[in-house]
């Protein structure tokens, strides 16, 4: 620091000296050295802390002789321009008395801002590594620090958790089941009937509604992740053909449909007629449960089986969630006690939820068996009786046809005419 002042007040000084070797307005020039002497005695007086008037400055040189006397000066006056070099010296030793006071305030403001030794800050100054930061360096953090990332990992933890949960859920949602188709035409008509009705009550609805060709009866749902996975499935659904036979003992099992049903009134549907045949229905869902839970597919539901025909349902649409959350059942009061008609198990298949329907709107079918022997039988007399019935219409329709007497002689003239051409003919 006292080399820097004394650097500064070297550099005061050389100024000054320059400043008080360029002569003013009517002076001569200085005589060599007057500027080194001046320094000098500026660069005491700045140690000293007194101005130039205390130390007795050096004055400027007298003016020459030469310039003393000018043209029109009369004897006796004073030199031109000595007035002027008394006020010229006066004003650079009231700047310099400036100069000084203002470097003193600014010592005083410095020392003045300067802590003091015994100062709690200037004693941690000295210290080493007082500028470091001891959480950085020992890797220490406040409590609240603390409790704030420990909050934020339980937050991250949960979401994660959350995150895991709905995948697995996602997973494990079933995206195939063991349908039982729904073929009665009188079954689908009164069906369609209610839907029609309560589509004129709220338009909404419409959005809800199951198509004819997709109507089934679930019987069994699973979740199969991949094309092996199916191939076992169809394994297993081909193996429990047989259980089914030794439940059904060959005879027919008719399922009859009658009333209507809600769940939430979030999904609606037909129920099953109180018979003997639900109860069969329920043991053949059992056995093909176990069937395939030996196969290593996970297959059916915790809640108890309850087989229903749906037709309505508000989650085939997102949208309509939104606007409709429960289905009114006054819609279709009308029918709730309706007898729609009987359906006669004699097929099942294994369906998938998300492939693409069939033309029809049934579900894509992996694989099916046909069950009741008894029944294919009978299957296959209807088909022969429909193939009769369309050959005998048509052999009716030649009938009346041969019994017109126009058709009569127009195939005479033909035959006429094939006669007369084949005698020409031989008798060329």
């Amino acid at each position: 620091m006292r080399r820097l002042l004394s650097t500064l007040r070297r550099h005061h000084a050389r100024l000054l000296a320059a400043a008080a070797e360029l002569p003013a307005p009517g002076h001569r020039a200085p005589p060599p050295g007057w500027g080194e002497r001046r320094a000098a005695a500026a660069a005491w007086a700045l140690g000293s802390g007194r101005s130039m008037a205390q130390c007795g400055g050096v004055p400027a040189p007298p003016p020459a002789p030469e310039e003393a006397q000018g043209s029109g000066a009369a004897a006796g006056d004073p030199p031109p321009g000595a007035g002027e070099s008394l006020e010229h010296d006066g004003l650079e030793n009231m700047q310099e008395k400036k100069i000084i006071r203002k470097k003193k305030k600014r010592t005083k403001i410095r020392k003045g801002s300067q802590t003091p030794p015994d100062s709690m800050d200037y004693l941690m100054a000295e210290i080493p590594f007082a500028s470091t930061d001891t959480g950085d360096e020992f890797g220490t953090t406040s409590t609240s620090e603390v409790c704030f990332k420990k909050r934020r990992k339980r937050t991250i933890r949960s979401k994660t958790e959350d995150d895991d949960q709905t995948k697995k859920k996602k997973q494990d949602q079933p995206n195939y089941f063991i349908s039982l188709p729904i073929t009665n035409p009188k079954i689908t008509r009164g069906i369609q009937a209610v839907q029609d009705i309560v589509v004129q009550k709220d338009h909404r609805l419409s959005q809800a509604m199951v198509r004819c060709g997709s109507l089934h009866v679930t019987l069994l749902v699973m979740h199969l992740s991949s094309e092996e996975e199916v191939g076992t499935a169809v394994g297993a659904l081909l193996e429990s053909k047989d259980a089914v036979e030794e439940l059904l003992q060959g005879k027919h099992l008719d399922l009859s449909f009658q009333g209507i049903d809600d769940f939430r009134n979030e999904v609606i549907f037909v129920k099953f007629a109180a018979s003997d045949h639900t109860a069969a229905l329920t043991e053949i869902s059992e056995t093909m449960k176990k069937i395939f839970q030996e196969k290593g597919i996970l297959a059916g539901e915790n809640r108890a089986f309850k087989p229903h025909l749906t037709f309505m349902k508000l989650s085939k649409s997102p949208r309509l969630r939104k606007q409709v959350r429960k289905i009114d059942p006054h819609l279709y009061e009308n029918f709730k006690s309706h007898y729609f008609g009987d359906e006669t198990l004699y097929r099942l298949d294994l369906c998938s939820m998300l492939k693409k329907k069939q033309p029809n709107g049934y579900y894509h079918c992996e694989s099916s068996i046909m069950v009741g022997k008894s029944h294919e039988s009978d299957l296959i007399k209807k088909a022969l009786h429909r193939e009769s019935l369309a050959l005998f219409s048509k052999v009716n329709k030649i009938k009346e046809l041969l019994s017109n007497p126009e058709t009569r002689m127009k195939i005479n003239r033909e035959l006429f005419q094939d006669r007369q051409t084949a005698v020409i003919k031989k008798s060329c």
